[in-house]
């Protein structure tokens, strides 16, 4: 079985916003995500970006999210080709992590990006984010440029091609 076929990904909907509040509730997400609220139902319609929960075996366990990233003015990554995408994602219950679930779901969701046609896909971890940052080397990124401050806060570009 292929990581593509262990992993499902289905839109998130409103739906979806509790377990969503309860997984940026757990201290491990807080710590990069902060605490300055959930999604909402808005943020679930913006045509700019796709977001995700992660299932393995039925059981939802993580989320994720892609997006254009020339859909921002300014955006860190607007330089890359047309069609290029970011993505960030978290692992939401605590017990699914540190057993593999990372590489191998963003894994998948990165082959299904470039077997769509997408040119570049970028992420930003915080610089002080180890094991994101040990986990995306694994998936192919190398850094795009030095940290910098963002409107999303202090990152580490990164960008990864097929």
């Amino acid at each position: 079985m292929t990581a593509a076929d262990r992993y499902s990904f289905r839109k998130a909907t409103v739906n979806d916003l509790p377990l969503l509040a309860a997984w940026r509730s757990n201290p491990h997400v807080r710590a990069w995500w902060g605490s300055d609220g959930s999604h909402d139902a808005a943020d679930l319609a913006d045509p700019r970006v796709a977001r995700w929960i992660v299932s393995t075996a039925e059981r939802p366990f993580a989320f994720m999210q892609d997006y254009t990233v020339h859909g921002w003015e300014n955006h860190h990554f607007v330089k890359l080709p047309k069609g290029s995408r970011g993505i960030d994602q978290y692992i939401g219950d605590p017990e699914m992590i540190g057993v593999g679930h990372g590489t191998a779901f963003i894994g998948a969701r990165m082959r299904a990006l470039f077997d769509a046609g997408v040119p570049v896909i970028g992420t930003d971890p915080h610089p002080a984010n180890e094991r994101a940052i040990a986990v995306y080397r694994k998936l192919g990124f190398e850094p795009f440029g030095p940290p910098q401050e963002t409107q999303w806060g202090l990152i580490l570009p990164m960008t990864a091609r097929q």
